[in-house]
Parts: C-alpha cells; sequence; structure tokens
C-alpha cells in the first residue's frame, strides 16, 4: 500500500475542464506538491497559442520532456496538471516512473468554452478548443469525472473514484 505522500497523480483533459483547481486540491489532500504543466510551456508555444494556433507534436516535445524532469526530481509523490492529451505525451512523461494515477477531467464543449471565455490573463484561447477535443486519446485506466457540476462536487468525484481504484487495486496500470 503505498502512503499518500508517496502518491503520484494526473490530473489530465483539455484546456478549461479544471485541471489545475483539481490538481491543487488534491495536492493539498495528500501534502504532495502540486505541479503545472502549463509552467513549462516555451513563451514560443505560448504566443503561438496565444495567437489561436494548435501545437504540433515537435513543439511539444520539449515541453513534455522538461516536465518529465521535474517529475523525476520528485523523491516522493506529487499532482501533476497536465493536458497529456495523447498515449505518447503520457509515456514521455511517464518513463521510468511507476504507480501513476490517472485522473481524466471531461466536459461538453459548451461546458468548457464558457469556462475558457470567462478566465483572464491565461493563454489558451477557446477557439483551439476543439483542436484539443480532436488530440484526446482517452486512457485506458483512468478515473474519468464529468465536470458538468460545482468544483466541489467534481473534487469529491475525482476523491472517491481514485480511493475506489486503489481498493480494487487499478490505479497504477499503464496510461
Amino acid at each position: 500500500m503505498v502512503d499518500d505522500h508517496d502518491r503520484r497523480i494526473l490530473v489530465m483533459g483539455v484546456s478549461g475542464s479544471g485541471k489545475t483547481t483539481v490538481g491543487e486540491a488534491l495536492a493539498e489532500r495528500f501534502g504532495v506538491p502540486m505541479i503545472e504543466g502549463d509552467d513549462f510551456h516555451s513563451e514560443a508555444n505560448k504566443e503561438k497559442m496565444h495567437a489561436g494556433i494548435a501545437l504540433t507534436d515537435d513543439d511539444r516535445a520539449p515541453w513534455l520532456a522538461d516536465i518529465h524532469k521535474r517529475l523525476m526530481s520528485e523523491p516522493a509523490g506529487w499532482v501533476l496538471a497536465c493536458s497529456a492529451l495523447k498515449a505518447k505525451y503520457r509515456a514521455t512523461l511517464f518513463e521510468g516512473i511507476a504507480g501513476v494515477e490517472t485522473v481524466l477531467l471531461t466536459g461538453s464543449a459548451e461546458v468548457l468554452s464558457k469556462r475558457m471565455e470567462s478566465r483572464h490573463g491565461h493563454f489558451m484561447p477557446a477557439e483551439l478548443l476543439q483542436s484539443q477535443f480532436d488530440t484526446l486519446e482517452p486512457p485506458t485506466h483512468a478515473v474519468v469525472v464529468d465536470v458538468a457540476g460545482t468544483v466541489e462536487e467534481t473534487e469529491q468525484k475525482v476523491v472517491e473514484g481514485l480511493a475506489g481504484n486503489r481498493e480494487q487495486g487499478t490505479g497504477s496500470r499503464e496510461q
């Protein structure tokens, strides 16, 4: 049984799904560092997205490598809030890292678009949301939570889902 301080949790999904909010709540609950994937984007990537241009795999490669280095530097657990849209991105992020539990936050384009339009100062425009839906390869084993409810409801569903995976021993399979 892994101690909560040794948990490694990916909170993933398209933009506007609440990855950061849920990730911060989980990090606080489990007493582990919160790692924000967006903090690792280069200025060029941020400018490209701000201009409404979707990132390519080549654009994402150095970003994923930098996040992987950060994850490898953590001696115990962490929560990573990161889109991690494709299976190959998750493979890069977690190479050599065992026991990652995955949470996939989902929602309708309408709900997520409204959320994106209401936030200020973020580099990701709502116009790119469809490109993220098009890129998303849902993981095989994940706690999947629809974010249509309140933040509190979403967080509660995520915690319950993670607890259920732990009881069933399904929380750390290949993503």
